[in-house]
């Protein structure tokens, strides 16, 4: 059987007809014997190239927990019957295992393999711990032995030094050498300023990053995932606290993300959408803080779909795409509230919802 379907395609708003052969798009509508086993399955509305959430961890909850795959398989459906279909996993517990690749029914996955952790950087017992002369050959490991990607805790304490400038510069060269990628995690001025100096692909929350260093990020195409979701729960927690060194600092860096979301914007930085949260299937709502933040409503959009899709090296609604798609009744980036209540959702050419 082959899927028929129409409706009004973003971002570029052209109302299109694809049809689904096998795990493709095609613009063509079949010929011959084919034509008679058409079935059309969505007729109208909007269609999206499937979401994205480029910062979840499935597998386990807690830095405590052993990777368990029977939740990675659950925390993976999530995200796919909220309509995410592709998913990068900035730091697991364990590596990803084979099987992900191969499960028809599971969202496509870039992972970066286990987290990296210089020493009283990242939870004991979490990830990989290395010495800080052993975190060039590590990530490079962990790069080659998954989706090109690796994750670097690069700060941890708020008033504890940050990895090494020196020490993360030859980190990313390496890993950039065999054509990889690299994530890092910055909760301080520290730590963010040297993440961006050293050519990191991926700044993994920012707080306290200086403004100043956007036009950097964006010339030299270091991406800005904020994961405000994840952070505005504690911040509730932190206004409740007694004043404090501490206090201050958390607060300064929580509004610090806030307004570097429209900065970095303006200032042509690629801004994406990661939760960092469970449950999983809620890049939804980081949408919604990215647009709260100030992204104009396609940009904050397509920072959970087309925009981040293109960034992890997928295309979008075009002839010969794979066939990942969501579908709406309604405009989403003019009603940003059904963003997580897709119509239908349609993974590997197969309808999932």
């Amino acid at each position: 059987m082959i899927m028929r379907i129409r409706g009004v395609v973003l971002p570029e708003r052209e109302e299109r007809t694809f049809w689904v052969d096998g795990e493709r798009l095609r613009t063509e509508p079949p010929a011959g014997a084919a034509a008679k086993q058409v079935e059309t399955v969505v007729d109208g509305g909007w269609l999206l190239p499937g979401l994205v959430d480029v910062h979840t961890h499935p597998g386990a909850e807690s830095p405590d927990d052993r990777f368990d795959e029977a939740l990675l398989r659950r925390h993976l459906s999530e995200h796919r019957d909220a309509g995410v279909l592709l998913v990068r996993t900035p730091g697991t517990a364990e590596r990803m295992p084979g099987w992900v690749d191969t499960e028809p029914d599971l969202p496509r996955v870039r992972s970066a393999g286990q987290w990296l952790a210089t020493p009283g950087r990242f939870f004991p017992g979490a990830g990989r711990h290395v010495g800080e002369h052993e975190l060039a050959g590590a990530a490079v490991e962990e790069a080659t032995a998954s989706s090109g990607w690796c994750k670097v805790i690069g700060d941890w304490r708020w008033d504890e030094p940050a990895v090494p400038l020196d020490v993360l510069k030859a980190t990313v060269d390496a890993v950039h050498a065999v054509g990889g990628r690299v994530a890092v995690h910055c909760q301080t001025g520290e730590g963010s300023r040297n993440a961006v100096l050293a050519g990191a692909d991926s700044l993994e929350h920012g707080m306290h990053l200086d403004p100043d260093l956007l036009d950097l990020m964006a010339g030299q195409g270091t991406a800005y995932i904020p994961t405000l979701s994840a952070f505005a729960e504690s911040a509730e927690v932190w206004r409740g606290r007694e004043s404090s060194a501490k206090r201050s600092s958390w607060l300064l860096g929580w509004q610090g993300m806030i307004d570097n979301v429209r900065l970095a914007h303006e200032s042509g930085v690629t801004v994406l959408a990661g939760t960092d949260t469970f449950p999983c299937g809620t890049v939804a709502t980081e949408s919604q803080w990215l647009l709260r933040a100030g992204m104009p409503a396609e940009e904050a959009l397509g920072a959970a779909s087309w925009t981040a899709r293109d960034w992890l090296g997928l295309p979008g609604l075009i002839d010969g795409a794979p066939a990942d798609l969501v579908a709406y009744d309604r405009d989403p980036a003019a009603e940003p509230e059904v963003l997580g209540r897709p119509m239908r959702v349609i993974l590997r050419g197969q309808v999932m919802r």
